[in-house]
């Protein structure tokens, strides 16, 4: 380690310790953290207008299984990679050969998604459809995605229900309701005892009058209905403005409901973008809660994911970025001196209460970080350099040129 990195490193130590904390459980801590890779990140994507494609772009699912096993090398904490049905298809539609190379390249398949979405059968939406055909082909769809499951290893389904209308009267809103959870139910009923539903909600889009699973509390209600192995998903970007994200963490953990997260960014909607860039205070205080409720004895069993479309950036080095942030975030929330917190709480001490948590979300832990990178094993405490250096970037596009696959956009 560099002499001015390692004075950084022994400062960081003093105020863990001034603080009252164990420097070397904060670092067990964030090498136990583990990231889930969007496999249809590392192809073109774009906006509904169009997609800037990029040189080097994933082709088919072999080529994003190498990426992720590329971006795992350089971070450590990204052994899983998520995959979605619809752009993960092999060419003779078998699955446990995905398995295997992943295996292979020391990956596994985490969280599998289903397509609710993407086809022209869902002009009315999908399991809350109002024809009965589009219903029943969903309800054969979820029931082939728990046998992919299996095949490809996976133990996780994640749903988004893409379903709403967009105009007054244009369904019986509560029909839908009914819609929802009986075919959310055919898929609860299929899966195998030890794997578990994270149901996504989203307040707006692709619809834009009702959203059938419009926010965290109608996503709870159906899994609490559904039984102990569905929990809720909580998507960054889908929240409307000015919603406190942390507030709604908090609850559904003490509820025992929080399930996963869907990391990306949020200005103005779902943008799907690099985690961290704008609100990384909101980031910290998510985990903020989360430490909390591990320190309380409460379930936080969580499936970690980030779900992005890279647009303008190398959709690589945007996913490393991405996961640099979170490690980031996680680090400054193991740094609150919460001894300290709880006596200015007691104390009605509103001005050192907040002033104790910016203290931690202003921490220098990029010294921590580089330690934990260090002692790891990688080859650069520096991720987007260890990248960079290694010259992935230039093979790919050599070999790849700019024909990768669509996954989002034009």
């Amino acid at each position: 380690m560099k002499v001015r990195l390692k004075d950084r490193y022994d400062s960081l130590c003093e105020i863990a310790s001034a603080r009252g904390l164990d420097i070397e459980n904060i670092k067990e801590k964030l090498k136990k953290q583990v990231i889930e890779l969007p496999s249809w990140a590392v192809g073109n994507s774009g906006t509904r207008y169009g997609t800037f494609r990029e040189q080097g772009a994933a082709r088919h699912i072999w080529d994003k299984i190498d990426d992720c096993a590329e971006i795992q090398r350089v971070l450590g904490v990204c052994p899983v990679m998520a995959s979605h049905v619809c752009w993960d298809k092999t060419e003779d539609g078998r699955y446990a050969p995905v398995r295997e190379y992943a295996q292979e390249k020391g990956l596994r398949i985490g969280t599998l998604h289903p397509n609710t979405f993407l086809g022209q059968e869902y002009r009315f939406g999908s399991i809350c459809s109002p024809q009965p055909e589009t219903r029943e082909m969903v309800r054969k769809h979820l029931l082939e995605c728990v046998d992919i499951a299996r095949e490809m290893g996976s133990k996780c389904i994640g749903m988004w229900v893409a379903d709403g209308t967009n105009y007054p009267g244009q369904d019986s809103l509560r029909e839908r309701k009914h819609r929802l959870y009986e075919g959310l139910k055919v898929l609860y009923d299929a899966m195998d005892d030890d794997m578990r539903m994270l149901l996504e909600y989203k307040p707006f889009e692709p619809f834009f009058y009702t959203t059938d699973v419009c926010d965290w509390g109608v996503s709870m209600l159906n899994c609490q209905k559904l039984g102990p192995r569905a929990k809720v998903l909580v998507d960054l970007g889908h929240h409307l403005h000015g919603v406190n994200v942390e507030h709604i963490v908090s609850t559904l953990l003490d509820e025992g409901m929080l399930g996963g997260f869907h990391f990306n960014n949020h200005r103005y909607a779902d943008d799907d973008l690099i985690t961290g860039t704008v609100q990384p205070f909101d980031l910290f205080m998510i985990y903020k809660e989360i430490i909390d409720a591990e320190l309380d004895g409460l379930d936080t069993d969580i499936t970690y994911m980030l779900d992005q479309s890279h647009n303008i950036e190398p959709s690589i080095e945007g996913i490393i970025y991405s996961v640099m942030n979170i490690q980031t975030s996680l680090a400054k929330a193991l740094m609150i001196d919460r001894k300290a917190l709880r006596e200015a709480q007691e104390n009605y001490d509103v001005i050192m209460a907040n002033k104790i948590l910016m203290e931690a979300f202003e921490t220098d832990v990029e010294p921590l970080l580089a330690v934990v990178r260090e002692e790891m094993g990688l080859e650069d405490v520096d991720p987007i350099a260890n990248y960079r250096r290694g010259g992935y970037a230039e093979k790919i596009a050599r070999e790849r040129g700019n024909t990768g696959i669509n996954t989002l956009g034009g």
